[in-house]
């Protein structure tokens, strides 16, 4: 019985097995987004060449052999308290203001008889003209008490003077006494930048790379003719560079020519 029952059970088919599923492809990941490329640093202008510079030079010389500062004094005492009382404020405005001041105080000694009362009327359309008016006073006592009266002639000595600072100094040093002094405004600092004549994060880094490539010969009018051409030409907001006498030198990589 037990062979019978073997040899059905071997006879009975078997149930089919379900079809295999064909195996899942693996999912291919999806593309990796390009890598940006980084962008590209701003690079620094290229140094201006020697030969450049004395030909910028030349050409500013050329242009205006005897360049004259903007504002109106009548000797060393008068440019220190102009130079003073321009911080902050415009050429044009402190010569409105100083004609008249000067006209009756062209020395410290009679700038102390007129009293700092008096100077504040006379420079009153003058920005922050309360404190420079105290300036005036103080600058001039401390001429009469250590030196005589007259405007010193070292940068320290300037600079200690009440008001006055590295500019002051450095304008007085050249307009006064003709000494190859480097006065950098905001003109002077924009320009020496802009062009890549003397980049620098701070006016003294500017000041000394000025100094530093400047031919000698033209030190003497040098900060006049930055001044002027950041002034007239090299405008802050919209440069004219089609009129620049220089534009076919400056390195500056936005110029319009």
């Amino acid at each position: 019985m037990a062979k019978i029952i073997r040899s059905l059970s071997a006879k009975k088919p078997g149930v089919p097995s379900a079809p295999k599923k064909p195996a899942k492809k693996a999912a291919k990941a999806p593309p990796k987004p390009a890598k940006k490329s980084a962008k590209p640093k701003s690079l620094k202008p290229k140094p201006w060449t020697p030969a450049e510079i004395h030909e910028a030079f030349s050409r500013f010389r050329k242009a205006n052999p005897e360049p004259k500062g903007e504002l109106e004094h009548l000797n060393p005492y008068t440019l220190l308290v102009a130079v003073v009382l321009s911080a902050q404020a415009t050429d044009a405005g402190v010569n409105k203001a100083t004609r008249a001041l000067f006209a009756v105080a062209d020395t410290p000694e009679r700038m102390l008889e007129l009293g700092e009362e008096k100077v504040r009327e006379y420079i009153k359309t003058i920005g922050l003209y309360r404190n420079k008016a105290r300036n005036v006073i103080a600058l001039s006592e401390k001429l009469i008490a250590e030196f005589g009266g007259e405007v010193p002639r070292t940068r320290a000595e300037i600079e200690s003077l009440p008001g006055a600072g590295r500019k002051t100094a450095n304008v007085v040093l050249n307009m006064a006494y003709g000494e190859h002094t480097m006065a950098v405004d905001t003109h002077v600092f924009r320009v020496g930048n802009r062009t890549g004549l003397a980049p620098g994060n701070t006016p003294l880094e500017v000041e000394l790379g000025l100094e530093k490539v400047i031919p000698s010969e033209f030190m003497l009018h040098a900060h006049h003719w930055l001044i002027l051409h950041g002034r007239y030409t090299c405008l802050a907001r919209k440069p004219r560079c089609e009129v620049c006498l220089i534009n076919d030198l400056c390195h500056w990589p936005e110029k319009t020519v």
